[in-house]
């Protein structure tokens, strides 16, 4: 049961800091990014300076994709099968002693793969986990909605705020020495997650779900959230916008290379979208009441790609942000989707579900990026772009009138 009172009518973001345990949740989940972020650099780098070849170098970033559908499948039983705060930490100091191991001297090339593998493997089964006990922590809410506004805020600026102390911290230490400080940021989240959040039971343990095999209660609560209309069309809410939402970002440097600009438009043009993610983000959050969230999720989620149709106008650098900015502040969608999901998927169900939204979002934006970047070969950058806004918008829509149809 959820330890809060329901939330107000209107709540406020500092609502949602005003639970001990999200502030747990919350302190666990940037350390955690950010040893990430940082380690996918170190990482990176590391390889290339083993083996001196660009390709390989690019495949650890591929490889944090990958293994996604696998744990989200396979796993997801994980979730609901054991108590969460277990699963958690558990989840933690595997990723920490994977970084250690990365970093010991002589890790040939071949282990360093196999352990980002492992560690991309278990990251859906932590954050679904994660995100079903904000459900226990905060209530089912709109405090519920805030809090996982607030966690994809801070993936959203991990990615500008980690890449940067990444760059920075392997100026000064080897990449070796980096990786040690992404299992530090580890093994203080586990720490975090075992002394500031309670001890609660097992989903699958209130009720009579979840028995059998591991993989056989992961792939029966796939089949089951699948087989119900509505929560099936949330999902492909969640997943269909992001599928198209990377390719400006997939297709940066080649784009800003036909502007004539340098690398620095290169990283504006990756910060854009996840500036203006941020920035409707947390203004739907704070200015918006729960019933207007959820009356703009619709619309907002159907333009959501319109912006990129406007790349087939080769728009200059300025207007490219402007442009990724703008699509990104779309993504507020999300917070009505939010709570949708929540209140469609059974309580025994919703480790699983939160498994598989989340690798499903990351196995689609390792897609959308491998396809836009094949689309780039055979047409102009900008095309390129604008079609997957035209095939988006489409695309978004048919699932938009399903959402509707399954009320």
């Amino acid at each position: 049961m959820p330890t809060t009172t329901p939330a107000p009518a209107r709540s406020r973001y500092r609502a949602v800091f005003a639970v001990p345990e999200f502030r747990a949740v919350f302190a666990a989940h940037v350390l955690s990014l950010l040893g990430v972020v940082v380690g996918e650099i170190a990482l990176s780098v590391l390889v290339y300076r083993i083996t001196g070849s660009p390709l390989l170098s690019a495949l650890t970033f591929a490889l944090g994709f990958l293994p996604y559908v696998l744990g989200g499948t396979l796993l997801a039983g994980v979730a609901d099968r054991w108590p969460a705060r277990r699963v958690l930490v558990t989840c933690d100091l595997l990723c920490a002693a994977g970084a250690v191991v990365m970093a010991l001297p002589g890790t040939p090339v071949a282990a360093l793969f196999a352990l980002r593998c492992v560690n991309a493997a278990v990251a859906p089964v932590f954050a679904g986990t994660r995100a079903a006990t904000l459900g226990d922590i905060l209530g089912e809410g709109d405090l519920f909605v805030l809090g996982r506004s607030l966690l994809r805020v801070v993936s959203q600026g991990a990615q500008l705020v980690g890449f940067a102390a990444g760059g920075v911290l392997l100026t000064v230490a080897p990449p070796r020495t980096a990786l040690l400080a992404t299992a530090a940021g580890f093994l203080a989240s586990a720490a975090l997650l075992r002394l500031g959040t309670r001890r609660r039971p097992a989903r699958s343990a209130r009720s009579a779900t979840g028995q059998g095999g591991l993989m056989t209660a992961s792939l029966a609560g796939l089949r089951e959230l699948f087989a119900h209309r509505r929560i099936r069309a949330l999902i492909l809410l969640s997943w269909i916008p992001p599928f198209f939402l990377v390719t400006p970002e997939s297709l940066a440097a080649p784009y800003a290379h036909d502007l004539g600009a340098g690398a620095t438009a290169t990283g504006l043009l990756l910060c854009a979208m996840p500036v203006g993610a941020i920035t409707g983000e947390v203004l739907a959050g704070s200015l918006l009441r729960p019933r207007a969230r959820e009356r703009i999720a619709l619309p907002l989620a159907a333009v959501l790609l319109v912006p990129f149709t406007l790349y087939a106008l080769r728009p200059s650098l300025g207007w490219s942000l402007l442009l990724a900015a703008v699509a990104g502040a779309g993504t507020a969608y999300t917070l009505g989707a939010d709570q949708w999901f929540v209140a469609a998927v059974p309580e025994e169900l919703r480790g699983r579900a939160m498994t598989v939204l989340s690798a499903g979002t990351m196995t689609v934006q390792g897609l959308g990026m491998a396809l836009a970047g094949a689309a780039a070969e055979f047409a102009p950058v900008h095309l390129v772009v604008a079609g997957s806004g035209l095939a988006g918008t489409v695309a978004v829509t048919a699932v938009v009138r399903e959402v509707v149809r399954s009320r």
